[in-house]
């Protein structure tokens, strides 16, 4: 959401300094227009002629041009900025910020600006910690437009330690995520994700291949879009990015229906991306099973079935997302599926596509519901799950 964005770039006088070149090209790439300001200090740990070949724009840093003595206006660049970050935004120009000290382009700049401020702090810990550095965050947190808390979600100390700055991947997310439309805000949506292993013995289970990356994606979209996510996770390496996203792990079918379950009452969409096993074994051996002989029999049983229970429990307000990966007859399957479990719509992918599906990183479905489908090429899972709350959208 930063394409045709206008941003202004602050840079202070900080060894942190040459992670705005990352921060330019990741703004850059995502369609943003950028224009820096950096400090007289800023200038001593990276070249403005760096800085504007990335930007293809003048670099300000003083009232008048050196060359032509042409004023450079505070106002006009805070009244064409859509938004301002400040990284790296040293101790000192926090409290400058803080107590208006206009003794330079940047704080001017800041003072002007009509849109929202970004601040990314970089400093020595014992700074950060000073209780006059806390003391001036605290005061720039109550001007309303100043985002630096890290429980707001916006940029903050780094993850590795306070005071450190955050890593310019994540300050590029953040801001595209305060741009991102709020198209789900308020809502709360459940989402199972990953696969479920039922235990033969200690050391053993039936599984399958599911990685979780497509659930984990959605529940992504979910929060940047605004949604209080309850994630429900299969044993998967992934992480949650999000804050707004409240992680639950599991383990078993057992385990996934009954956070599932508890959680739908209370959730406004429920997504079922998790590949659930439909089997387990009737008797789990209390210790591994030794090889004696040359076959063993597994008496197996069904599980739980998530899907049908939420369906049958589905409210006027809720809807339900299913999701069927088929190897053959995939659109009669996902049909009988999508009647069979009540929902609203269903996410159709199939094992013949070529490098979709388990432990791909891109994904091919087609989306469909009792009046239409929709058919979409290959895309990365990323974009696969805005095609899918794209979709979803269109039903609340």
């Amino acid at each position: 959401m930063l394409k045709g964005k206008k941003i202004v770039l602050g840079i202070t006088g900080s060894i942190a300094a040459y992670k705005a070149c990352y921060i330019i090209r990741g703004l850059i790439k995502c369609g943003a227009d950028v224009q820096v300001v950096i400090t007289p200090s800023g200038k001593e740990f990276i070249s403005p002629i760096t800085l504007s070949a990335l930007t293809h724009k003048p670099v300000i840093s003083e009232f008048f041009s050196q060359r032509d003595g042409t004023w450079n206006s505070h106002v006009d660049i805070g009244l064409w900025a859509d938004a301002m970050l400040i990284a790296p935004c040293t101790a000192a120009t926090l409290g400058k910020m803080a107590n208006g000290i206009a003794d330079n382009m940047l704080i001017t700049t800041y003072l002007s600006m009509k849109a929202p401020v970004f601040i990314a702090p970089a400093m020595d810990l014992d700074m950060y910690a000073h209780p006059s550095t806390q003391a001036n965050i605290s005061k720039l947190c109550s001007f309303g437009n100043v985002f630096i808390d890290p429980q707001s979600g916006f940029l903050a100390s780094g993850l590795e330690g306070k005071g450190r700055m955050e890593e310019p991947d994540e300050i590029v997310r953040q801001i595209d995520d305060f741009f991102e439309v709020k198209d789900l805000k308020g809502k709360n949506v459940l989402i199972t994700a990953g696969p479920t292993y039922e235990k033969i013995d200690p050391v053993r289970f039936i599984g399958n291949y599911s990685s979780g990356k497509m659930g984990y994606a959605i529940a992504e979209e979910c929060a940047r879009r605004g949604a209080n996510v309850t994630l429900v996770s299969g044993p998967v390496s992934l992480k949650v990015v999000h804050h707004n996203i409240k992680l639950i792990d599991v383990e078993s079918c057992k385990q996934m229906y009954e956070a599932a379950t508890k959680s739908f009452e209370s959730s406004n969409i429920a997504i079922l991306c998790a590949a659930v096993a439909d089997f387990k074994p009737e008797n789990v051996a209390e210790k591994k099973i030794k090889r004696e002989k040359d076959n063993l029999t597994i008496k197996l049983k069904a599980t739980n079935d998530i899907a049908a229970a939420l369906g049958q429990n589905k409210k006027a307000h809720q809807l339900l997302v299913g999701f069927a990966l088929e190897t053959n007859d995939e659109e009669a399957n996902a049909y009988k599926k999508l009647e069979r479990k009540n929902f609203d719509f269903i996410v159709l992918n199939s094992l013949n596509n070529k490098g979709t599906c388990f432990k791909s990183e891109n994904n091919q479905i087609s989306i469909i519901s009792k009046t239409d489908k929709k058919d979409y090429p290959i895309k990365s899972k990323k974009d696969v799950a805005k095609d899918i709350i794209d979709y979803l959208c269109t039903k609340l």
